[in-house]
């Protein structure tokens, strides 16, 4: 970490340098609290369906819990999934290349990395990613 001192307080603002050492310290603060968040909710998932591995006699109550035991394992993925594109953001932040656009090497919007810390991509950017996606998508 810093020798910065930690104020919770803190937003980035446009007035202030764009990355400096301030921002890229609270943005490393926001993505490592997003990953502890989203690795305590994986154990208390794993102690969940330790607890719930019985057998249900009844075929409904079975299917049931099998049904959410099923999309709880797809979030899970998801979530793993989320937590290396925080790791990937904390390699930006550490590799000078956090808050810039992959695609213009533009800066990213101080409110939209607030908004999604992971973003790789400035808003306009992503919007025509997204109408290409639909181009291909409808053919």
């Amino acid at each position: 970490m810093t020798s910065l001192s930690v104020d919770t307080n803190y937003r980035p603002t446009d007035d202030e340098p764009f990355m400096n050492e301030r921002q890229r310290d609270y943005f490393r603060r926001k993505l490592n609290a997003w990953k502890l968040d989203i690795l305590r909710e994986a154990q208390d998932t794993i102690a969940n369906l330790q607890a719930e591995n019985e057998n249900h006699p009844d075929l409904a109550d079975r299917a049931s819990s099998e049904t959410d035991r099923a999309i709880e394992l797809r979030a899970r993925d998801r979530q793993r999934k989320l937590i290396s594109k925080i790791d990937a953001a904390l390699a930006r932040i550490d590799d000078g290349s956090y808050g810039y656009c992959e695609e213009t090497g533009e800066p990213i919007s101080l409110k939209r990395l607030d908004a999604r810390p992971i973003a790789t991509l400035s808003l306009e950017a992503q919007e025509r990613h997204e109408r290409r996606e639909r181009v291909y998508r409808d053919d």
